[in-house]
């Protein structure tokens, strides 16, 4: 499936529907490059999910727990991550393999523990299109779960 939106407002109005039908022990990847919009859209997941608090990217703490929606929110950003070891620490299988949602920030980073049912994510720009034009790209289950 692909989504173009143009305005901020719009990526995180796709973000949102995403959250609003999310379903516990999904897994997310979010891949962009920087500035594209990946906090935007995660703000936007995090409202579908009715969580009101303050989302932020997690690039110092690697995850971001938010438990107060209708599911919990994990979002990971394994951008600075050392290796694979890094994540078996904060026991990643715990989040991958729970109730909430994962939504994970530079996957590709950490590809050989990912699980195979994944929704992949991918936020691109074009600026012959305009400043703040985004194209996302779903490929995985959440296209069949429209």
């Amino acid at each position: 499936m692909i989504i173009e939106t143009n305005t901020p407002q719009e990526t995180f109005c796709v973000g949102k529907k995403i959250g609003e039908n999310a379903r516990p022990g999904q897994i997310y990847t979010l891949t962009g490059d920087l500035g594209v919009g990946k906090t935007v859209f995660t703000q936007g997941v995090a409202a579908g999910l009715g969580i009101t608090e303050p989302i932020s990217s997690p690039t110092f703490t690697i995850i971001q727990e938010y438990e107060t929606g209708r599911l919990p929110l994990y979002h990971f950003d394994v951008y600075r991550i050392g290796d694979i070891e890094e994540m078996e620490e904060i026991g990643y299988d715990d989040y991958f393999f729970g109730q909430g949602i994962c939504l994970i920030e530079w996957a590709n980073l950490i590809e050989e523990i990912l699980p195979e049912n994944l929704i992949q994510i991918t936020i691109e720009k074009d600026l012959e299109k305009g400043f703040d034009y985004r194209r996302i790209t779903v490929t995985g289950n959440e296209v069949n779960s429209k």
